[in-house]
């Protein structure tokens, strides 16, 4: 069985179809579990006090933020090579998604920013990269509304996308390109010293966990509702040339 098969939108309708509920089941157990477990069952951090409890939303909606527009860019490439619609609109169904995503880390970000900064919002190189990226997704979006024919807006967006992966690398790697910032390091890292307390590192892992799932069930979600909108649409344009 080749990968390439549920290109086919019957076959990516049937597998989604038996998939999606388990994976937003297991999204609702990870999600309500991880925050419970990180808001009620951590202790306050010596430093940040309850503020650092923020991270249970603002980290993982970070994470998806970029990589949802990771996940638009490689499914992007594939409708601009191989011209496989459900590529091309599960692209367009996870724009939305993402866009909530970083929106959520932003003004997570400038909860915990307030207290910790001492002010909401500074120019900082990731703060700044990742204000672009969320203007990078509502023009994704808007493009998408502007053009009428769906392979010419594919292929628009799909530019779009390449080139906003710029932002999305940068949101990712800006402290490491300046040294200079507010923002500290990652909080998720192979250097034992730049990691978080054990005894918020699992919650946090659960939360992640839960995030994820939740991206794939609603771009599942999405892009079947794309699906469905695109043969609407064959359907009566048919309709209308008989």
């Amino acid at each position: 069985m080749s990968f390439w098969e549920y290109a086919n939108p019957q076959k990516f309708m049937q597998l989604s179809r038996k998939v999606m509920p388990w994976v937003a089941g297991a999204s609702v157990l990870c999600l309500v579990g991880g925050l419970a477990w990180g808001f009620f069952g951590t202790p306050d951090d010596y430093k940040q006090g309850s503020t650092v409890k923020i991270i249970y939303l603002h980290v993982p909606a970070a994470m998806m933020a970029i990589n949802a527009w990771v996940m638009m860019l490689v499914t992007s490439l594939v409708w601009l090579i191989r011209r496989h619609h459900v590529s091309a609109l599960a692209a367009k169904a996870a724009a939305p998604v993402g866009l909530v995503f970083t929106l959520i880390a932003l003004a997570t970000g400038a909860l915990w920013g307030q207290p910790m900064w001492g002010t909401w919002w500074a120019w900082d190189p990731r703060l700044t990269s990742f204000l672009i990226l969320a203007l990078f997704y509502l023009g994704y979006i808007a493009l998408w509304q502007a053009v009428d024919d769906p392979d010419t807006a594919a292929d628009l967006t799909g530019v779009l996308c390449i080139v906003g992966s710029v932002f999305a690398l940068l949101s990712r790697y800006a402290v490491n390109f300046w040294n200079q910032g507010l923002h500290q390091g990652a909080s998720l890292s192979l250097d034992k010293e730049e990691n978080v307390a054990d005894v918020f590192w699992f919650p946090l892992l659960v939360c992640i966990a839960g995030f994820v799932l939740l991206f794939l069930a609603l771009v599942l979600l999405r892009t079947r509702t794309e699906i469905r909108a695109r043969r609407m649409g064959a359907l009566l344009a048919r309709e209308r040339m008989g």
